[in-house]
C-alpha cells in the first residue's frame, strides 16, 4: 500500500489525498508542498462541515468543498507544456517522455508564465493562445539549445 502520510506523519484526510492525487497529475510541482496540501484540505472539510451545519445536502456541502479544495488549480501550465510537446515536437520527443520534460522545463518557462494571470479558466481566455505560443517557442529555443 502507498503512503499516505505527509511530512510530519500525518495520516492524509479524505481532501488531503484527492488532492495530492490531483496536484500528482496536474501540479507535480507541487506534489510536495505538505503545508499547502493540509492548508487546503483542512479549509474544504471545514467548508463541507460548515455546509451541512447550516442544511445544505451532502452533494451541495461536497461540491462547495471541491471549490475550495481545488481553487486556483484548474489550469496546469505543467499539462499545457505536455499538450506542446504531444501536439508540436512529437517528432523530437517520444510520448513516453512528456511528462517527464514538461516536468523538466517547467521552472525554465516561468518568465513566460509571470507575464500572465493563471486563473482557474485561462484555458478559455483569448491570451491562452498567446501564453501556448510563447511557450511553444520557449521550448523549441530550450530543444535547440539541447535539453532532452
Amino acid at each position: 500500500m502507498r503512503n499516505t502520510k505527509n511530512k510530519t506523519g500525518q495520516e492524509l484526510s479524505y481532501y488531503g489525498l484527492s488532492l495530492l492525487s490531483y496536484l500528482r497529475e496536474n501540479h507535480p510541482d507541487r506534489a510536495g508542498d505538505a503545508a499547502f496540501i493540509e492548508g487546503r484540505s483542512d479549509a474544504a472539510a471545514e467548508t463541507y462541515s460548515y455546509a451541512v451545519k447550516n442544511g445544505q445536502t451532502h452533494i451541495e456541502a461536497e461540491e462547495l468543498a471541491s471549490e475550495v479544495l481545488f481553487q486556483g488549480l484548474h489550469f496546469s501550465p505543467y499539462n499545457t507544456l505536455v499538450h506542446i510537446l504531444w501536439n508540436e515536437f512529437s517528432e523530437e520527443i517520444p510520448e513516453e517522455r512528456t511528462k517527464e520534460i514538461s516536468l523538466q522545463i517547467l521552472p525554465l518557462c516561468s518568465e513566460v508564465l509571470d507575464k500572465y494571470t493563471l486563473s482557474d479558466d485561462f484555458a478559455s481566455t483569448s491570451h491562452y493562445d498567446e501564453l501556448y505560443t510563447e511557450l511553444t517557442g520557449t521550448v523549441e529555443i530550450l530543444l535547440e539549445d539541447g535539453l532532452q
